[in-house]
């Protein structure tokens, strides 16, 4: 019998791996499924997981919705979804079908006890036929007015408990439109789920990069001891997007820039900047952390608000080569709307670590690149060894670039020699790119061919613009 070589001998590490990790069957209600939020980021997002196998059999999704569709038609709209937003294109055909099986819709307004009545009725079925044994999880992707109907519907239909199995709901952002609404919803939904049925996520968190950051931290022992006011003279964090309201404007007038971007995506990436490190990699330990960062965060209050904040609407234009309306002619907005599309904000923390370090934050819409990043500056050397005169060009401070999308990498500026007899400097970059990091199914790089990727993004002594 031939000996197999390493990569096909199975790893004795891994044996019942699988089984173990594997998550009981459920039943997804996805409240608002015709919504954007499900047709760019949760269909796609949920057959991406299926397509790597994490989904068991049997789970189930059920559309909850407004719009008369059929479970066929809502299949069709899940596909378009799916072959237009997925990261894993084209389609698999065979696993499109299994999870295809179990996608049903229901058509109801969220104010209709009689709809919750059925969707009582649906999921006791789904129970029986595909062995989901009792265990919900309802997604909230609607606009946060519709919450509380929804909420009190599923306590009333006694949706909020399961005889058998588990439940679980998820809360999306922005939870409350200010502090007394948000601890208003608060009491809302203890009245109706225990505190650890109640998820309330921000999707940013789920990006591979934004999990890198803590890894890339505290991981390493060489970026944590600069990682201050000492060495650190400034942090950027830009969310900018190209696209408009893409038919949100009902929605987006409700939140604007600021409670549909700031206070949840970009707070929840200056905390994982800024915060110190936890006792341990859970998540109690660390959100307790990152709540200390935002206790610390001055308020922006009197003369600050003018002197550290600007807000701003896009008018018509061209972005992409493409005409583009401007936000009060946008369909669901006011012609008087005051509503902000874009938000620069300069902010600092009150800590040991970042006092009188800035933190500038900034997103907005129909900008003209689509990029989420975190940019660290560093100080300049105390000392300018190399003068402009001598250096042929300004020295061009370090920068460290997070970059969440859609690059997803990491990547390091400084000054190097350019080759010759003469004391030019330029500034390069060192890149990581995730894509380098295959999966276990596929060859991992060498730590030679990244040596050459690195080596290459010297060699082409390439200056990117920030």
């Amino acid at each position: 019998m031939p000996q197999r070589s390493v990569v096909e001998a199975p790893n004795p590490l891994r044996e019942g791996l699988r089984i173990k990790h594997s998550p009981e069957p459920c039943v997804m209600v996805i409240f608002g499924a015709t919504g954007d939020l499900t047709h760019r980021k949760l269909l796609p997002a949920l057959y991406n997981l299926a397509l790597e196998t994490p989904l068991p059999a049997g789970f189930s999704v059920v559309g909850f919705a407004r719009r008369p569709y059929t479970d066929e038609q809502f299949r069709e709209q899940a596909l378009e979804s799916i072959n237009q937003y997925s990261r894993q294109k084209p389609v698999n055909p065979q696993v499109w079908e299994s999870f295809a099986s179990g996608i049903h819709y229901l058509q109801s307004d969220f104010h209709n006890p009689s709809g919750y009545e059925k969707l009582t009725e649906m999921l006791n079925k789904l129970d029986h036929e595909r062995g989901t044994g009792g265990n919900r999880i309802y997604y909230l992707s609607t606009p946060p007015s519709q919450y509380p109907d929804i909420i009190q519907n599923l306590g009333a239909a006694g949706l909020n408990r399961s005889r058998k199995g588990w439940t679980r709901i998820i809360i999306e952002k922005p939870f409350g439109r200010d502090l007394a609404s948000a601890r208003e919803l608060n009491r809302q939904v203890a009245k109706v789920f225990r505190e650890e049925q109640v998820y309330r996520i921000d999707h940013y968190l789920g990006k591979e990069t934004v999990q890198n950051i803590l890894v890339f931290r505290f991981a390493n022992g060489i970026f944590e001891p600069v990682w201050n006011r000492r060495y650190v003279d400034h942090v950027q964090i830009t969310v900018a997007e190209n696209v408009g309201l893409e038919g949100r404007g009902a929605y987006y007038e409700e939140a604007g820039a600021i409670r549909d971007m700031v206070q949840n995506h970009v707070l929840q990436l200056l905390t994982l900047v800024a915060m110190e490190p936890p006792i341990a990699f859970d998540a109690n330990p660390v959100r307790d952390e990152k709540v200390k960062v935002l206790h610390a965060l001055q308020p922006l209050t009197g003369q600050d608000v003018v002197a550290n904040s600007i807000r701003a609407q896009y008018g018509p234009g061209w972005v992409g080569g493409h005409q583009v309306t401007g936000y009060t002619d946008e369909p669901g907005v006011s012609s008087l709307s005051v509503t902000e599309t874009y938000v620069v904000l300069k902010v600092f923390i009150d800590s040991w670590r970042w006092a009188g370090v800035p933190f500038y934050l900034r997103t907005g819409k129909h900008l003209p690149k689509r990029v989420t990043e975190i940019a660290i500056q560093f100080k300049q050397p105390p000392l300018m060894l190399f003068k402009r005169s001598e250096a042929h060009g300004q020295v061009e401070p370090n920068v460290l670039t997070l970059r969440i999308q859609p690059d997803e990498g990491i990547s390091l500026k400084f000054g190097a020699k350019v080759p010759g007899s003469e004391m030019q400097i330029r500034s390069v970059n060192m890149d990581f790119f995730t894509g380098l990091l295959s999966s276990a199914n596929s060859p991992r790089p060498t730590n030679a061919s990244c040596s050459t990727v690195c080596w290459a993004n010297q060699r082409s002594l390439h200056a990117v613009t920030r």
